[in-house]
């Protein structure tokens, strides 16, 4: 071989190599970082910290932060679930639990915050996300930039066509009913979620990944938890508008309702928030949008999301939709709305909810909002599958005995 197809060789080599290793490097640095994000004797400093994991935008408070009043009292250490007698406390040390807020209209009844845990930490919300999300959803339904929630995802996104978004309506993604074939195991490394993971460890676009799931089910017909389907909403929403997500977010929501801190935003490498998951709160801030849909979208005297929209997001508008562990069309034994939960056993109350056990809670009935922010190291333990139920039936425990002991109150007054 003379000395030029030597070279000539060996340049190609290089031209090959190189970037295999660039990929295999990239891949190793972000599989580790996710590792460690999710590393179990560590969740609970990670996930008040997981700025410093990822890249973020953030979302800039208030300067003049909206105030709670403060009325501490004990919470009922009581709730009643498959017919036992159980204690709150031990329920909340099980699921990891860092911050816990219950609110009566504008006064904090209760606030604690455990394992090094401080007010103003930003903890991440994983997929109470989503509900953010359908407040801008509605916001900008109401402002003209999305026609009827019956349009195909194509009309505002023509790049899925030909997809397993195709033929999809935007009321199929806002209620998890895309037929999107999704596999949401964090336990496992190879699942479509944790794939999801990579792609923006590694830099990578969200927005193609999306591109590139298939469809497995009639959409509208089945109730299938897809956590990329919020991230459509959100390419949406950054189509229509012109704006980024966390613009919108800090536009419509964080500055009208004063918050308190600056929130976060998790990207992907194109720039592009993690809409389904990658919000990062204080827990009085998760409270404040509570708040907001306990008084229907009304702050002050201001309308901030649609009255009609809250109420729509929080009723489940379809069989496969409702409530209840024999639906034979959803996957889940809670009731689902525009991107807001529906307990098993509701009275008119709802719930945002994200894995590890993040959730806003609000009971209309009585004015209570209760916030939690959790890490739970059990949360991927099969035996542990019940616990989301069991902490919602907590809050409803907790909600009824406040407004039985304010009853009480006010009979002994009169």
């Amino acid at each position: 071989m003379s000395v030029f197809k030597k070279r000539g060789f060996w340049a190609v080599v290089i031209i090959i190599l190189v970037p295999l290793g660039y990929y295999a490097v990239n891949m190793g640095q972000a599989f580790y970082r996710m590792a460690s994000f999710y590393d179990v004797e560590h969740l609970t400093e990670n996930y008040r910290n997981t700025k410093e994991f990822f890249n973020t935008t953030t979302v800039h408070a208030s300067g003049t932060p909206s105030a709670f009043d403060y009325d501490l009292k004990p919470i009922t250490d009581s709730y009643i679930y498959d017919g036992e007698e159980r204690s709150i406390k031990d329920l909340m040390v099980e699921t990891g639990t860092t911050g816990l807020l219950v609110a009566k209209d504008g006064t904090i009844l209760f606030e604690e915050y455990y394992q090094g845990q401080k007010a103003d930490d930003r903890h991440i919300q994983f997929s109470v996300t989503k509900s953010f999300i359908s407040a801008l959803f509605g916001i900008a339904m109401h402002d003209g930039l999305i026609d009827d929630l019956d349009d195909p995802v194509t009309k505002y996104l023509p790049e899925f066509k030909g997809t397993g978004y195709d033929g999809v309506t935007l009321r199929h993604v806002l209620t998890m009913s895309t037929g999107i074939r999704f596999t949401e195991d964090y336990g496992d490394l190879t699942s479509d979620v944790n794939r999801m993971s990579m792609t923006i460890g590694t830099g990578g676009s969200l927005d193609e990944f999306a591109t590139s799931l298939p469809r497995d089910r009639e959409p509208g017909t089945y109730n299938d938890y897809v956590s990329v389907n919020t991230h459509v909403l959100g390419m949406i929403l950054k189509r229509v508008t012109g704006q980024t997500i966390t613009q919108l977010l800090e536009e419509k929501i964080w500055q009208p309702l004063g918050m308190e801190q600056d929130a976060y935003f998790l990207i992907d490498g194109h720039g592009m928030e993690v809409a389904m998951g990658g919000l990062q709160a204080s827990l009085r801030d998760m409270a404040r949008m509570g708040r907001l849909y306990l008084n229907e979208g009304r702050w002050g005297d201001e309308q901030i999301v649609p009255v009609e929209w809250v109420k729509a997001s929080v009723t489940p508008e379809a069989p496969h939709l409702m409530p209840g562990a024999d639906n034979p069309g959803s996957e889940t034994p809670f009731g689902y709305g525009y991107q807001w939960w529906i307990p098993t056993n509701p009275h008119g109350d709802f719930f945002a909810a994200g894995i590890y056990h993040q959730f806003i809670y609000v009971d209309p009935t009585t004015g209570i909002v209760i916030a939690k922010t959790s890490a739970n190291k059990g949360f991927n333990d099969p035996a542990n599958k019940a616990q989301k139920d069991m902490i919602v039936t907590a809050f409803q425990a907790i909600s009824a005995d406040l407004a039985a002991r304010e009853t009480a109150a006010g009979m002994q007054s009169e």
